[in-house]
């Protein structure tokens, strides 16, 4: 048993290596084959340290970053070959590929990078960090309360950006000696500015519901999924209406631990292509596509599991509900919005109809959900996110700027010691 495990051990080590090795043949390929960096000319870079598997980390940034990059370029500063293959082919900013820290050491200093941006925790952002005379700011992937966004390693950057009060109040209770107000700066989530994707159906007066469940987790403490749970009542009774419209968009690992889960899943499926099929204009979709956004603004209401889609959703600023999980051995962190939240028990799911009218038209619940918007992300206006953005970046400009003068100021005072030192020994001379 232990020789045949160490085998397979083995095998899929041998297969990492070559799809690594055919990956840094294909970016040197792409990249002899393009114009070379301008000299001296980006002032950002976003170091990546990572894989396809975290994609979805830059992905999201893609759209700002290139909104930022009309004031200050920007690069990408891709440490992996597989990750900087698909930062290539997809609508990335400009990379540059430097998987040994002497490449990195040599396209440092062909520019003038004064920001250093991170989108993740990556433990090879250490290597980054020996490189002093600019500033490395984390922006993070997300907006949630999960324990990464209270990690010590915060402290490593020389500022965070953050999306509002939630996260300054969450590193305030529980980081030891942070400055919270010097290292911190709120900008919302610009990412809300820049929704992608296109609607996949024709909008009518059907109300229009987005279900985004997680997978069910590989641990009791993680049981957060609902399809096999609440899901399939709650889509079978809005298929059913004819004035509902349902947006299915589960987490792509959905039963990879459960049979029975994936099953669900796969009857949910069924379910809104049986739909469809008895009426054309019911339009209901299944969602697996790799765009995230369209689905966050189009829905009336969504219902989603304790995962991040519960801060996507509220960064757009609608009404939505969190499934309670069955499970009793599932942790739930009931503070910060999880304490006031909607909440959908498995009981309340066959009646998701009253629900979703509910959430949808009380006014008391919109006020709510406006309140801890305003918490989490701030003034959630379209473009001020991105203004808040764009100005954190200029004021770490400003700021670098003025360490620079510091710098050159003491060097020209030195230079004056000196030379009054030499006039002092010519004389005495």
């Amino acid at each position: 048993m232990g020789a045949a495990s160490d085998v397979k051990k083995a095998y899929r080590l041998l297969q990492r290596a070559l799809r690594s090795r055919k990956a840094v043949q294909s970016v040197r390929r792409t990249i002899a084959s393009t114009p070379p960096h301008p000299e001296n000319h980006y002032k950002v870079a976003v170091y990546f340290a990572d894989g396809a598997v975290n994609m979805y980390q830059m992905r999201q940034w893609y759209r700002p970053l290139a909104e930022l990059a009309k004031r200050w370029p920007v690069v990408v500063l891709a440490r992996n070959a597989v990750g900087a293959q698909t930062l290539l082919a997809e609508d990335a900013p400009p990379v540059a590929f430097v998987p040994t820290v002497r490449d990195l050491e040599h396209f440092i200093r062909t520019q003038d990078i004064r920001v250093v941006l991170y989108v993740n925790q990556n433990t090879r952002n250490f290597q980054m960090f020996r490189y002093g005379r600019r500033w490395h700011v984390f922006i993070n992937h997300g907006e949630s309360d999960k324990m990464y966004m209270t990690t010590n390693q915060y402290k490593a950057y020389d500022y965070a950006l953050v999306a509002g009060q939630a996260a300054r109040d969450r590193l305030g209770r529980t980081l030891w000696d942070y400055d919270v107000d010097q290292r911190t700066i709120e900008i919302g989530r610009p990412q809300a500015d820049h929704y992608s994707g296109v609607l996949p159906y024709t909008p009518d007066e059907r109300i229009v519901v987005l279900y985004a469940p997680t997978w069910e987790g590989d641990r009791p403490s993680a049981h957060y999924g609902s399809i096999a749970t609440h899901g399939e009542t709650l889509v079978n009774a809005l298929l059913a209406t004819g004035t509902h419209r349902v947006i299915y968009r589960p987490h792509p690992r959905s039963g990879v631990v459960d049979d029975e889960y994936g099953a669900a899943h796969r009857r949910i499926i069924a379910a809104i292509s049986a739909a469809n099929g008895a009426d054309c204009g019911a339009q209901h979709i299944y969602d697996n596509g790799p765009e995230l956004g369209w689905q966050l603004v189009a829905a009336d209401v969504a219902i989603v599991d304790i995962s991040a889609m519960v801060y996507d959703r509220l960064a757009a600023g609608k009404p939505l509900m969190i499934t309670y999980p069955v499970d009793e051995q599932a942790a739930i962190d009931e503070g910060g919005y999880l304490s006031d939240c909607e909440w959908l028990t498995e009981d309340a799911a066959a009646d998701i109809v009253r629900e979703v009218e509910r959430v949808h038209a009380d006014d008391d619940a919109v006020l709510k959900l406006r309140m801890w918007v305003q918490h989490y992300f701030g003034d959630t206006t379209p473009g001020v996110a991105t203004a808040k953005f764009h100005a954190a970046i200029e004021h770490l400009m400003d700021h670098w700027e003025e360490w620079r003068m510091r710098e050159v100021g003491a060097a020209a005072s030195d230079e004056d010691d000196d030379d009054e030192e030499e006039k002092d020994e010519e004389l005495g001379g």
